[in-house]
Parts: C-alpha cells; structure tokens; sequence
C-alpha cells in the first residue's frame, strides 16, 4: 500500500502523524511511504530521518494527498485540504466530527473512508489512541492554568501551590478519567488544593483510593458544580463523551459568582467544549474574556510539545496503522471490532451515531454497508 504522511497545517500544530521508526516498520511490511517535505521538522524529526529509514520525500501536500492509497495525519483535514479528499482514499488520523459538519459533508461527498483515532475502542472499553494525548493535554492544562493566573498574562496574580502562610490554589476539574486524572496529579504536585467532579460514583471512589484522600471528590451535577466554581482560581474541563459533542456542565450564568481573573481551560474543546462559553481558539490567539473569567480554549494543546506528543502518539498508532497497511481498511475492519468502531464515514454515509445524532444526520452501521 502506498501510504502518504502530509504535513499539518493547522494553526501551530507542529506534531506529525509518523515518525521515522514507522516508516521502517511499513518498509520492512512492505509498503511504499511518502514524506512531505517538512512534515517532521516541527517535531525536531528532520527529512534527513525519514530518508534513511526508507521514505521517499515529495515536494508538496498535493502530491501525498495524490498518490497515496492511505493518508495518516494528526488533525482533522482544514478547509483549504478539503480539494484533496477524494473516492477510494483512506484518512487516519484525529477527526472529532462531531462539532464539525462541513468537514463531514466533505468527507462524504468525497466517498472517503475515515477513520478517526479517537474512536477506536478496544473491548475493555478502553481509548487507546486517544489516550497518550490524553495525557499530554491533562498535564499541559494545569501548566496552562498555573501561567495564565499570573497577573501578567490576565489571572488573578496566584501562585497555584501558594507558600508556607499565604493559600494555595483551588483546581476544579471536570471530568475524573484520563485527562482529569493527570490534570489532578500535576495539580497535587504544585501544591495545590485540588477537587475532583464526576458523574461515575464508581470512578470517584477509585480516584480517592488513588489519592488517599488528598483530592476531593464530588458527584456531578448542577448545584455541586455551581457551588465548587465559587472558590475555583482554576477550573479544567476534562470530560469527554468519545464522538459526541461535550456537555455543557458550566453554564454562562455561573461565571458571574466566580472570582475576576479566574482562568478556565476547556481541554474538551475538540468536541465543542463543556463551557457553554467555550469558543475554539488558537495557539496564536488562546485567550478572551467573558465576565472577567479568562478562558484557555485551544483545540490541539499538545502542538505546543509536539516532539512528546508525536512520539506518544505514533507509540499507540503504529500497531493499528499496519493492520490497515497490511489488510486493507475494510479487512482490518471486519477482523479487528476496536478498528470498525474507528470508522466515522464510509462510502459516502455517516457510521458512526455519535456524530450523526450531534448533527441530525442519518447513518448507517458500517458491517452493514459491507452486506
């Protein structure tokens, strides 16, 4: 198989979807792999690297979006890829459909198969692939949070592990799994005083037996979450519904009792953020203001460590990228249940129901479509 990785061009985001070590792997499989020019620099993998472990290095995105067979990116395609997409063409990579109608009305008039990381799930229910970002994005939002509160970039002056007679910060977290979860611990490690919300009693108590009692842990729901955000200096949102649109927990009326510089950071934002005030925003332009509260609301946070990010994530791809490579997209499909659940379109109809019910759209099982 001819597999093509183009470089993202998305605003800052410097990771890529293959990493050198890939390429020897899809090589010595048998496959052909083509590098844009530039796709690695970004993430400190120069073409030098990709070259010796076996790639052919093309000039521009237009030629890998051409010739490839597969295409493995990082980022959903933007608008101005949108002319690339086209029939029998395979795109792997982060997709997050759900908030995104126009791209899945490209990817449908286009007839391609895509199939989304954040998707695949595995029969112990778990994420893999969306977890290593996961991870990265948990940890990157208490950093995040920690420099946006210091008074000169807009918070509310606050030292989040405070110092011996002066109180340290309070952390509200939104969400108890994976993001959360490294959220929590990075916050525990500065120092601060760090409260868990969640709707899994099952979870919380897993998360105090982790903690030993040195988080707080809440059940969710309205009146708890209004009252927590009162004495939050930062509150993350850390929840995730895999392919759907977030719920909306922290309702516009209730930044009006939280505290003036105050800062919110929505790692939920790639599926339309759980701030009903939440508006996607860039690494270029990360921050506004709504009644005083600052908010973080950059929709690929682990750009900004794109040498980690990169090699996490193409760790969890690679295993699922040559399944792909090596069966065909709709073989892996048929054998592998974790890559079927991957698929978000396929021949031109929406098989995935989060996505289709987050947009209004029909759609169809994808074993179905096979029949």
């Amino acid at each position: 198989m001819r597999i093509g990785v183009a470089r993202e061009i998305k605003d800052h985001e410097a990771r890529v979807g293959l990493v050198p070590a890939g390429v020897t792997a899809l090589r010595e499989a048998g496959h052909e792999v083509m590098v844009e020019a530039g796709a690695g620099s970004g993430s400190s993998l120069p073409d030098a690297e990709y070259a010796e472990a076996g790639a052919r290095i093309v000039p521009d995105a237009a030629t890998v979006w051409a010739e490839a067979e597969l295409v493995v990116k990082v980022k959903e395609p933007q608008p101005a890829e949108y002319r690339f997409l086209r029939p029998g063409l395979t795109l792997f990579t982060y997709l997050h459909l759900a908030p995104l109608p126009a791209l899945t009305q490209a990817l449908l008039d286009a007839r391609v198969t895509a199939i989304a990381y954040e998707t695949i799930r595995e029969r112990d229910g778990s994420l893999p692939l969306l977890t290593p970002m996961s991870e990265v994005a948990g940890r990157m939002s208490v950093q995040i949070g920690a420099q946006y509160l210091e008074a000169p970039n807009g918070g509310r002056g606050i030292l989040l592990g405070g110092v011996p007679g002066v109180a340290a910060a309070n952390v509200l977290i939104l969400g108890g799994g994976i993001v959360g979860h490294n959220a929590a611990k990075m916050a525990l490690g500065l120092g601060a005083n760090v409260t868990i919300v969640d709707r899994n009693l099952n979870r919380l108590r897993e998360l105090d037996d982790i903690y030993n009692g040195q988080v707080i842990t809440l059940a969710s729901n309205v009146h708890t979450i209004r009252e927590a955000i009162r004495l939050a200096d930062l509150v993350i949102g850390a929840v995730l519904i895999p392919g759907a649109a977030a719920p909306k927990l922290v309702r516009r009326e209730m930044l009006k009792v939280m505290k003036a510089g105050a800062v919110m950071v929505d790692v939920a934002i790639d599926q339309g953020g759980c701030f009903e005030t939440s508006q996607a925003t860039t690494h270029s332009d990360p921050v506004y203001y709504v009644d005083s509260v600052l908010h973080y609301c950059v929709s690929n946070m682990p750009a900004a460590v794109p040498h980690t990010s990169t090699m996490a994530l193409t760790n969890a791809t690679l295993p699922y990228l040559l399944a792909l490579a090596n069966q065909g997209p709709v073989r892996a499909a048929r054998e592998n249940p974790a890559i079927a659940q991957g698929v978000n379109t396929y021949a031109g109809h929406v098989t995935y129901a989060a996505v289709a019910e987050g947009q209004g759209r029909p759609w169809r099982a994808f074993e179905s479509l096979l029949s």
